[in-house]
């Protein structure tokens, strides 16, 4: 063979692929607003590029590999997983953290029942594809979640309860679609309780030590450039997913675990951390959708709509709502909170990504199955994502503009032993009008500098702050996390916080 003969990729495909994928992005990007104004999920939008790209839209690919979606699919849910532990406040879950497990884990079993018998009985799916369809619609989507949530304004708890919900029940439903695709049939269910529950301990366990070892390393050994701390925080999350998948425990569990760790601990360079996983997030969510869409064939999709009306109804009307009501009795959630998160059970890539496994595994039937998942995440997401600010205005619960938090990014000082934060002051929050000497700051911190539209000056104790400045506080390594504390607490409540009970952690003079 000649040289160069037999390459896979030479650099004018290199130049061909690089044009695609950016225009792909650009569009996306572009795409992004439109569904921000319409409360459109933006992963139809990808979908529909995908959808447009393959063999039957313009594009006219030809791509049915099952098994290479499954694996980019996996990375990038590792990755959406990742972005969302990390932006996930300990503060909001702590309180509703049983509830989320709740319906994680029991939530996930009901759904699972409820909604294979409807499949069984109203479409006449064998039992076995009944289950797989069963357990691949019950997981809610972390990306789908992450993306809606975040742009209405709900009460904490519902928020946190739903957010942690899909961060969590992705473990529990791959190893049930796993274990219903694979040819050997289960004969005991104790024993498919048993491995689940193993799995997801093992997950647990080395994702906190991940999280937990990777916080300690980050915060005590000084990097020698800001860009390397995003960089060493997302693969430290990466790290947790693939110990925990190696080690035989929920990969996906370990991954949310550690980087909910990593999100809470206060590291130096947050704010470019989040970006930049905020970044990644956005690429994993448009290369997956855009390659599921290029997996879809829609001129076979025709048979298989009514099924998917069907169990998406089931699912919907009957499947979610019985679990949330089941699984929030003993906590004593108000009913119009159940009815909220009962709408707010979004699909979306995940269920898509777990259809390709019995695809893999060569089930009878798969195909349809594919298509039966497809159809309903598509339909059931133009139906929940637009009404859900409706709904929660309806239920009384949407609270309307909330007080933005502030953004504080900690650069270490080694050999001073101390840190110098960078505060910036939003829209809403709460500073604004706080005099410096107010901040009431801990002994051993104090703020050095303001930067006011584009002019920095040294502050007086009289100095009244206003929205948009940055300020630069220096604080000692013994007061630096009170420090903190205490200025998101004056961002919220204002100069008065700590008396009027905000959590400010009241410093001591």
């Amino acid at each position: 063979m000649s040289q160069g003969r037999g390459r896979l990729l030479t650099v004018h495909h290199l130049n061909q692929l690089l044009l695609v994928c950016s225009l792909v992005l650009l569009v996306a990007v572009a795409a992004v607003r439109i569904s921000s104004r319409s409360g459109l999920p933006s992963l139809l939008v990808y979908l529909g590029i995908g959808v447009a790209m393959g063999q039957d839209g313009i594009g006219g690919i030809q791509f049915d590999n099952a098994g290479l979606t499954q694996v980019i699919g996996y990375a990038a849910l590792v990755v959406i997983l990742a972005e969302g532990g990390l932006g996930t406040k300990w503060t909001e879950i702590r309180p509703v953290l049983p509830a989320s497990a709740a319906l994680a884990t029991v939530g996930v079993a009901v759904s699972v029942g409820v909604t294979a018998t409807a499949a069984h009985f109203l479409i006449g799916l064998e039992w076995r594809q009944a289950l797989i369809v069963g357990a691949v619609v019950s997981s809610t989507d972390a990306a789908a979640v992450f993306s809606v949530l975040r742009r209405i304004p709900l009460p904490t708890r519902v928020t946190g309860t739903l957010e942690a919900e899909s961060g969590f029940n992705d473990a529990p439903v791959v190893i049930l679609v796993l274990a219903f695709s694979t040819a050997d049939p289960i004969e005991h269910w104790y024993a498919l309780l048993g491995t689940i529950t193993l799995e997801l301990a093992i997950g647990a366990v080395i994702g906190l030590a991940v999280g937990w070892l990777g916080a300690w390393g980050l915060r005590h050994v000084a990097l020698p450039a800001s860009g390397l701390y995003p960089i060493a925080v997302m693969a430290i999350a990466v790290t947790a997913y693939a110990a925990g998948a190696m080690a035989h425990g929920s990969g996906f569990l370990a991954v949310y675990l550690a980087s909910m760790v990593l999100g809470n601990a206060k590291l130096p360079h947050w704010p470019a951390t989040r970006g930049f996983a905020e970044g990644l997030g956005w690429i994993a969510q448009i290369g997956m959708f855009v390659l599921l869409g290029l997996l879809v064939s829609p001129h076979e999709l025709g048979d298989d709509i009514v099924p998917a009306l069907v169990i998406g109804l089931a699912l919907t009307v009957v499947a979610r709502p019985l679990s949330v009501v089941l699984c929030l009795l003993p906590f004593r959630v108000p009913w119009q909170e159940q009815t909220l998160m009962s709408w707010a059970g979004l699909r979306g890539a995940v269920p898509v990504i777990l259809a390709t496994i019995p695809m893999v595994e060569g089930v009878e039937g798969s195909r349809k199955l594919f298509n039966i998942v497809f159809v309903l995440v598509v339909v059931y997401t133009l139906v929940q994502g637009p009404t859900l600010p409706w709904l929660a205005r309806k239920l009384r619960l949407d609270t309307g503009a909330e007080a933005a938090d502030l953004g504080i990014e900690s650069a270490p000082l080694e050999r001073l032993r101390g840190h110098l934060l960078s505060v910036g002051i939003p829209e809403e929050s709460k500073m604004h009008g706080v005099e410096v000497g107010e901040l009431r700051l801990p002994k051993g911190a104090a703020v050095t500098l303001v930067v006011r539209e584009g002019t920095s000056f040294v502050p007086l104790p009289t100095t009244v702050l206003r929205h948009g400045d940055e300020l630069l506080v220096v604080a000692t390594d013994p007061v630096r996390d009170a420090t903190e504390r205490r200025l998101r607490a004056v961002g919220q409540g204002g100069k008065l916080a700590g008396w009027l009970g905000t959590d400010g952690g009241e410093p001591e003079h």
